[in-house]
């Protein structure tokens, strides 16, 4: 019997109206439900596994901004103590500075003093090559002395027993 009324109906043409219409609103409303679900519940799950992801991409980067963090911090701590180190040596610096223009003032006051006995240490390096030339004359002398008084002294030698 279920079979002869499916007979009848695929040959009749279906009824008109407001039953028939929420047949019809609730079919579609199915066809459209079950094509989303093909596409809300795929993406839900890539959701979650993007969500998942991202977490931990901001956990790791949290944990390396506190790792630079402390890097930071203990670089910074001996940069602080080094900058006192260099700053307490510019100080001694400039104290040793001051006192070697002090000494170059009395380097150059000292050399002031040594001008005029620059002309006196020249007039001694004349000197000293007159004497020179004087002492090179006197060799040349006593070489012709002694070759004039080697002749007769020789002669006279030979006479004494």
């Amino acid at each position: 019997m279920v079979e002869e009324k499916e007979r009848q109906d695929q040959g009749r043409v279906p009824e008109q109206g407001p039953a028939y219409s929420m047949e019809r609103l609730s079919e579609a409303f199915e066809n459209s439900a079950r094509r989303w679900e093909l596409i809300v519940y795929p993406s839900l799950f890539a959701f979650i596994i993007l969500a998942a992801y991202g977490f931990f991409l901001v956990y790791n980067l949290a944990k390396d901004v506190h790792y630079l963090a402390v890097s930071v911090d203990t670089n910074m701590t001996r940069l602080a103590s080094n900058m006192q180190s260099v700053s307490d040596n510019m100080g001694r610096m400039t104290v040793d500075i001051r006192t070697m223009s002090a000494h170059m003032s009395d380097i150059n006051d000292k050399i002031s003093t040594l001008e005029p006995m620059l002309e006196t240490i020249g007039s001694m390096d004349r000197s000293i090559q007159q004497m020179t030339q004087s002492t090179y004359m006197m060799q040349r002398d006593f070489a012709r002395f002694n070759h004039n008084i080697a002749r007769p002294m020789n002669f006279m030698n030979n006479m004494m027993p």
